[in-house]
């Protein structure tokens, strides 16, 4: 379950994704970053919040990427043996 601290951290992720994205001269929604981020902690899955924010930028990207392809957005399970970098117990 994310917690309301969970929360801000996902919002400056959501921030340094779309940032990160741009640099690159690709788009990221900031909205779908976070919901991507919630749904994946909410359903089974907690993240190291503060080591994603802070990791290098492919680790972080990996991670970012990786959940938005293989994250089932009915069901809010990663799929396809996806496993995030930063994931605490999936």
């Amino acid at each position: 379950m994310t917690t309301r601290h969970d929360i801000e951290l996902i919002r400056k992720i959501a921030e340094r994704a779309t940032a990160l994205y741009e640099q690159h001269g690709r788009e990221a929604d900031h909205a779908t970053v976070v919901m991507d981020l919630i749904t994946v902690i909410d359903h089974g899955c907690p993240l190291h919040l503060d080591d994603m924010l802070h990791a290098d930028a492919s680790n972080f990207l990996h991670d970012i990427a990786g959940i938005n392809r293989h994250l089932n957005r009915l069901t809010g399970k990663l799929e396809d043996c996806f496993l995030p970098r930063f994931a605490r117990l999936c």
